[in-house]
């Protein structure tokens, strides 16, 4: 990752971190090209077509401004099942149940680098307040299913073949 998406990425990253402070959990796109841009939308972990709903809009600016880089973050709740899967559910009030882990899920794209998938972990303390670790990058070979966070932002993004 270079050092233009690698600022994006923090950046998404800790406006999504004051949001979850907050206890409000949008999703966040961020976009470079003409203009910077940023969009959110809190409907985005509802269901599924509210998902499609704001990555069609988010790609259409990218597609507007011209984006040569752009990142997208949303929290989640990942269950880590044997032998090596992941599955994911929109975050909550409830507590976690066993074997979960409440995280920022997030994909960048960059024109000159191609994709990168990675989450920013965090725990609640007895308070509530959640404390972030760094942000990790998947340096493991994944294959994100469509339901992945970015997926239809990146297809729709992509010259198609």
């Amino acid at each position: 990752m270079n050092e233009a998406t690698a600022h994006l990425l923090f950046d998404v990253v800790e406006r999504l971190e004051k949001n979850i402070v907050a206890r409000e959990c949008p999703a966040l796109v961020a976009m470079e090209g003409q203009r910077r841009l940023f969009l959110s939308d809190y409907d985005y972990l509802r269901d599924r077509a509210a998902a499609t709903a704001f990555e069609t809009r988010a790609a259409d600016k990218v597609l507007e401004i011209d984006a040569t880089r752009w990142v997208m973050a949303v929290p989640q709740v990942w269950l880590f099942t044997p032998p090596s899967t992941i599955a994911v559910r929109a975050v909550s009030n409830h507590p976690l149940r066993e074997g979960e882990q409440e995280a920022i899920t997030w994909m960048n794209f960059d024109r000159d680098d191609g994709v990168d998938y990675g989450r920013v972990a965090y725990a609640r303390r007895p308070s509530g307040e959640p404390v972030f670790e760094e942000p990790e990058i998947f340096d493991v070979g994944i294959r994100p299913k469509s339901e992945m966070p970015g997926f239809l932002l990146l297809k729709r993004c992509l010259p198609e073949e």
